[in-house]
């Protein structure tokens, strides 16, 4: 069950800020695992400009449950799938 790629990059992000690089901009990931572990909330600001990705993932739902916050599904999958370490 959410062996998926999503899921298994989301995990992989660490809790508290994280400094990345999606799409050449430059974003602060602010990622919470919280109810040992049955919800996954994500956050991102995009660094000097407007964007910002943010939603609720449920992983202990049938194949997983992703609840972004006004945006598409779409939107925060890529941003998970394809943002980077920001690298100096």
């Amino acid at each position: 069950m959410n062996e998926t790629e999503f899921y298994t990059r989301l995990l992989a992000l660490p809790d508290g800020a994280n400094d990345l690089c999606y799409q050449n901009r430059r974003y602060l990931l602010r990622k919470e695992t919280l109810l040992k572990g049955k919800l996954i909330k994500i956050y991102a600001e995009e660094l000097g400009g407007n964007d910002i990705i943010s939603g609720n993932y449920y992983p202990t739902m049938k194949g997983g449950m992703l609840k972004p916050c006004e945006m598409s599904d779409e939107k925060v999958i890529a941003f998970v799938l394809r943002a980077q370490y920001k690298r100096d």
